[in-house]
């Protein structure tokens, strides 16, 4: 018979919290860590629980311990998934890091490809609307090219998502602020692929190169799709990491 799942231990929540933190940058690399006193308080848990959230997230690297100073955020290789960014804009305002800039590449009514009208619910070739943008981190260096799509009927209702500029909150706020479809849960795919032609002069990437192509698809209360995002990472970009419950 099937069984309600069980939860992870209080330490890895807490190791997984920080860890969200970092790989949507609100912690950056040298910025310190909460110390075992405040994790404890903060999460009104034992001291030693706190001790074993930071001493994971030291195991997976994404921590290292100064002698005398206290915890600090190492540097990532990473870059957030669509889903970080969803949780990045609901808590600050904003889809983006400090140390990154975005450069949208287009904007428009366009023939959608068979993947993103079957995602989105609509006959195939139906046109549909899109957002892509290139992102860059610290250096200027190209981290990810993603691609917000949406129905013609939404982009007619939402005319803003068809000008090249950023949107307070990112584009589920807008669209809840517009059309009052709010976006409740979210389905996602992730895939390697060798890099388009275009993809590669985009990324820099040399021919060929292997990218990581991660797809996600909001849906309102009613399982509607709200929208459908698709993000692809040079290969030395593609460290995503998530801690679940093993059966026993």
């Amino acid at each position: 018979m099937p069984e309600i799942q069980k939860v992870l231990p209080k330490y890895l929540q807490i190791a997984g919290h920080i860890r969200d933190q970092i790989v949507r940058g609100d912690l950056r690399p040298g910025d310190e860590v909460s110390s075992e006193r405040e994790l404890a308080a903060a999460w009104s848990v034992a001291r030693p629980t706190a001790a074993r959230a930071l001493e994971s997230l030291r195991v997976q690297g994404l921590v290292e311990s100064r002698q005398g100073s206290g915890t600090y955020v190492r540097a990532q290789p990473g870059v957030p998934r669509a889903r970080e960014r969803y949780e990045r804009a609901r808590d600050h305002g904003t889809m983006y890091g400090a140390a990154e800039s975005v450069e949208f590449i287009a904007t428009g009514i366009v023939n959608g490809p068979d993947h993103v009208t079957e995602a989105l619910q609509v006959p195939a070739g139906s046109r549909v609307a899109r957002r892509t943008r290139l992102l860059r981190g610290e250096g200027g260096r190209p981290i990810e090219l993603s691609t917000s799509w949406f129905t013609a009927q939404v982009a007619e209702q939402a005319p803003r998502l068809l000008e090249p500029e950023r949107l307070l909150g990112g584009t589920g706020r807008y669209l809840a602020e517009v059309t009052g479809r709010e976006s409740e849960y979210a389905r996602d795919q992730v895939a390697a692929r060798l890099a388009t032609a275009e993809e590669r002069r985009l990324l820099d990437l040399p021919r060929p190169s292997a990218v990581l192509v991660y797809r996600l698809t909001a849906y309102d209360p009613a399982d509607q799709p709200v929208q459908f995002d698709e993000a692809t990472y040079p290969p030395d970009r593609w460290e995503f990491r998530q801690e679940y419950p093993l059966a026993r």
